[in-house]
């Protein structure tokens, strides 16, 4: 890292010296309530809140900057009143705050061409909508074209302010981007901060960053050829770059400071067969190395042929403590994504979203993180309702199977009528949007809706243990066991203690209980299949947990496992909390006995590493070897935390002291000392593997 990035970094990582130029929060019913007075049409407030905050925007420059563009404006304004929201919500289901989020455009419908190319394009197809009597395409047409103008507004207030300080690099670049299509690495990553900027201005949050190093790559390569950069040089403007991803990041909405879906994706096959990974990946992850930022989120993608340097590499990040970058299977998530009905060109074109789910680029308006089923629920409701009838464990596992169909049907009616609020800026970057006049909230090629699935683990030790000891050895009868559970274990600890650690465990590479969970996995991509959604799509079961892992287990009656009530789950697709597993080989090998390609939603296998496991590089070596055998198995996703136990618990003790301190929460990784106690607590509980080494 140069002496230039450093002072950058400090600036903007570590002494948020840009929160000086934010302006002060508003009413963020300013707009709103003038909308509702003049019963404004709900694609216009879009429109006019995202103008409006472009307008508000104040230009400011930082001291050895290349790449503008700051957020100030701290206050995105509501589109609708309180009241109106209540109403919205009666008829229909909204999802988070009610924004097209998550979801990845194709930043090249905007980068290949230029915002004034653009702006031609769509005023020949509104002068078409109108010559045809489509008044009201013709009209969003207009807002769009509105939009562009705005923001090349505050682009070229920015070219003013740099001419004014000096600063020559900025002011060239803004004559040339956004108005024209870039014609350099930096102006293609000036133009890339440009239209993520506005994403956020227009409060379409969780704006992933796709397969960044596919469409960049070409600007780089270029001026490479020109001798214009070395790698070095085009190291140090690539961590520029990253470094924007971290200067807004505290006003990006999320349910954690830290959860604010910049995740980018390197590498992965090509329709071709061929590996997609270049030196822009490299670099990438080179970056991230030296910066030790969380942001942007890196993604791997991996498959057989991928050697064993890249997973070495990514290794190196995982030692720093980062989280990332969190691996994806190719030869799993592919095959996956078709037989979900995906297009071949679309699937090998597979990014992450904020967290793990898999969407399409410019295709997807999928809602792949709507709700959440939880298998540990189902069994519990199962036990506490049905147990004691059962003749045998095949009955009892059918009643567990009636209750996750029974949860499906009941998710699948709640997300019923889904509204979301017009997107018109990211509808450029979408599939047949300006062609058709249509808003990307209305939907695109893909409207699939994605379940996370809670708690498995948990769920197949459960139903390990009543098998063993209510149906085989037969050692306790199912009404004691029913009772014990609706006591919490109250006077029956050693029962507890004995269905805790002397039953059956998921991660020990045990047939007995890992069967039970495939079974658990299958079960529910049955309970999906065939079914439609309101947008016509379908639904995709998952692995994932996101922050349903603590809500599911808040107030969930003991289970026979062990887990007492309020205890809970482990993260994603993980042990539970209190296995006491062999290690991190047997666990990978009982994680990738299901048929992952059917639950491929997507949700990691999560493991927690003790730090000291990535001291030597023999040892990181080793990890990076781990990876691969996950993957080699049959594994679909895989993040790795590097975690120290007694490191956290001083943290929490002297915050102050760990503002640096990085850790994975869920699909995300955040500074251990800005999250919420529930969440640094779960994390300290989770697992700390040892690799022999």
């Amino acid at each position: 890292m140069t002496e230039r990035i450093e002072r950058m970094r400090q600036f903007f990582v570590v002494d948020k010296g840009q929160k000086a130029m934010w302006q002060k929060e508003e009413n963020p019913y300013v707009l709103a309530e003038q909308f509702a007075a003049e019963n404004t049409p709900d694609v216009d407030r879009a429109a006019r809140r995202l103008i409006y905050v472009l307008d508000k925007e104040e230009p400011v420059l930082f001291e050895d900057e290349r790449i503008a563009f700051t957020r100030t404006v701290t206050t995105i304004p509501e589109i609708f009143t309180e009241a109106e929201m209540e109403e919205l919500r009666k008829e229909h289901w909204i999802h988070e705050k009610g924004d097209v989020c998550n979801i990845s455009v194709d930043y090249t419908k905007l980068l290949n061409q230029g915002f004034d190319a653009k702006k031609a394009e769509l005023e020949a197809l509104r002068q078409q909508f109108s010559q045809v009597g489509e008044a009201a395409k013709a009209h969003y047409i207009k807002l769009q074209i509105d939009i562009l103008d705005h923001v090349l507004s505050l682009a070229a207030r920015y070219q003013e302010l740099a001419e004014k300080k000096g600063n020559d690099v900025i002011a060239r670049t803004l004559k040339a981007v956004p108005a024209h299509a870039p014609q350099s690495f930096l102006e293609a990553l000036s133009m890339f901060r440009i239209i993520h900027f506005t994403m956020w201005c227009g409060r379409n949050y969780h704006n992933t960053v796709g397969r960044f190093d596919q469409y960049i790559y070409p600007y780089l390569k270029a001026d490479l050829d020109k001798g214009l950069y070395t790698e070095e040089s085009a190291l140090e403007l690539l961590e520029e770059f990253f470094l924007t991803f971290n200067r807004d990041s505290d006003l990006y909405p999320g349910m954690q400071q830290g959860d604010n879906g910049q995740s980018l994706v390197l590498g992965g096959l090509n329709e071709d067969g061929s590996d997609s990974y270049n030196l822009l990946s490299e670099l990438c992850l080179k970056a991230s190395l030296e910066l030790k930022v969380i942001d942007p989120k890196i993604n791997l993608r991996v498959h057989e042929k991928t050697p064993l340097g890249t997973y070495i590499l990514g290794t190196q990040l995982t030692r720093q403590g980062l989280g990332f970058p969190q691996y994806s299977n190719d030869d799993v998530v592919i095959p996956g994504l078709m037989e979900l009905g995906y297009k071949k060109e679309d699937a090998y074109r597979y990014v992450v979203a904020a967290c793990w789910e898999f969407i399409i680029p410019g295709a997807a308006m999928d809602i792949p993180n709507i709700e959440a089923l939880s298998f540990t629920k189902a069994v519990s409701d199962a036990a506490m309702e049905k147990l004691e009838q059962c003749r045998s464990y095949d009955e009892f596992e059918k009643a567990v199977r009636d209750k996750i169909d029974a949860q499906a049907d009941e998710l699948c009616k709640r997300v019923n009528g889904v509204y979301l609020f017009p997107a018109p800026f990211l509808s450029l970057m979408m599939d047949g949007c300006c062609e058709n006049g249509t808003d990307v909230s209305l939907g695109c090629k893909y409207n699939n809706y994605g379940f996370h699935g809670t708690g498995i683990a948990t769920a197949a030790d459960s139903l390990a243990a009543v098998k063993k000891f209510v149906f085989e050895e037969k050692s306790m009868d199912a009404s004691s066991l029913v009772k014990a559970l609706g006591n919490d274990f109250e006077g029956e600890e050693l029962l507890c203690n004995r269905l805790r650690y002397e039953s059956p465990k998921m991660g020990n590479n045990d047939d007995y209980v890992d069967e039970i969970a495939a079974r658990l996995l299958n079960d529910f991509a049955d309970s999906l299949k065939g079914r439609v959604n309101d947008r016509g799509g379908i639904y995709r079961a998952g692995t994932g947990s996101a922050m349903y892992y603590i809500r599911h287990a808040e107030n969930l009656p003991a289970t026979p496992d062990g887990r007492r009530k309020g205890e809970g789950f482990g993260a994603n697709y993980s042990p539970s909390l209190f296995s006491r597993c062999r290690g991190p080989v047997s666990i990978i090998q009982s994680f990738t006995k299901p048929d992952l390609k059917r639950v491929i939603n997507g949700g990691p296998l999560t493991l927690e590493l003790h730090d000291t496991v990535f001291r030597t590089e023999e040892s990181c070596a080793k990890v990076a070897v781990l990876v691969k055998s996950f993957m080699d198995l049959g594994g679909h996703q895989l993040q790795l935390n590097s975690v120290n136990r007694d490191t956290m618990l001083e943290a929490q003790k002297h915050p102050e002291n760990y503002k640096n301190l990085i850790v994975r929460v869920w699909g995300w990784s955040g500074y251990f000392v800005e999250l919420d106690k529930e969440y640094q607590d779960h994390i300290i509980q989770r697992m700390e593997l040892m690799l022999a080494v």
